[in-house]
């Protein structure tokens, strides 16, 4: 057995507390306005809220509603804020990455909806990054290769999926170093109002 001191795990509890309003958006509202309009809005809620959150520490949601580490080099789940680590160096035969997959249906959805999946990641160096999604028979919207260091959300949306389809999406390190995932939020866009031209 180890203690804290021989572990060759690293130290037994990672007191480093992250606030995910820490994280810079990569949508700008000026972006959102290009993306969705108010007037887009087919069903669905009228508030911007949460679906689903996603976590090291919940990787299940309702019905088929999950996540897949794929060579994650570290999952710790008992740190101040828990997180799953990933570098590409340690595995060089296969990128690491993150996809969250997505019932609707399960969630009591029965139209056709357009979701805002946000990953909220921290890459140490500058790292690439390749989002992508299956939207079920929709569209998927998500930037072509990126690429930053620091912490940032990157945002897939999928649009028009049918409430009974599986979709999902995930990001992919195609370069870079270490990095670490703390959460994916599934969410309706939100809602963009265009300011009224002023009265003259």
């Amino acid at each position: 057995m180890f203690n804290d001191e021989e572990s060759p795990f690293g130290e037994a509890f990672d007191d480093r507390s992250v606030s995910i309003t820490d994280f810079e958006p990569d949508l700008s509202a000026a972006d959102w306005v290009a993306k969705y309009r108010v007037g887009d809005l087919v069903t669905g809620p009228i508030f911007w809220a949460p679906i689903e959150t996603l976590a090291p520490t919940r990787t299940v949601g309702k019905g088929r509603t999950n996540l897949t580490l794929i060579r994650p080099t570290i999952l710790q789940t008992d740190a101040a804020t828990p997180y799953a680590g990933f570098d590409r160096r340690e595995s060089p035969t296969r990128n690491p990455a993150l996809s969250v997959h997505f019932a609707p249906a399960a969630y009591g959805i029965t139209g056709v909806g357009t979701y805002v999946f946000a990953f909220a990641v921290e890459a140490f160096t500058r790292s690439e990054f390749r989002p992508t999604g299956f939207a079920g028979g929709g569209t998927v919207d998500a930037p072509g290769a990126i690429r930053f260091s620091g912490k940032r959300v990157v945002t897939v949306i999928l649009r028009n999926v049918p409430a009974a389809a599986g979709a999902w999406a995930a990001i992919e390190q195609t370069d870079g170093e270490s990095w670490s995932w703390f959460s994916t939020r599934i969410s309706h866009p939100p809602l963009v109002f265009d300011p009224l031209p002023a009265n003259g």
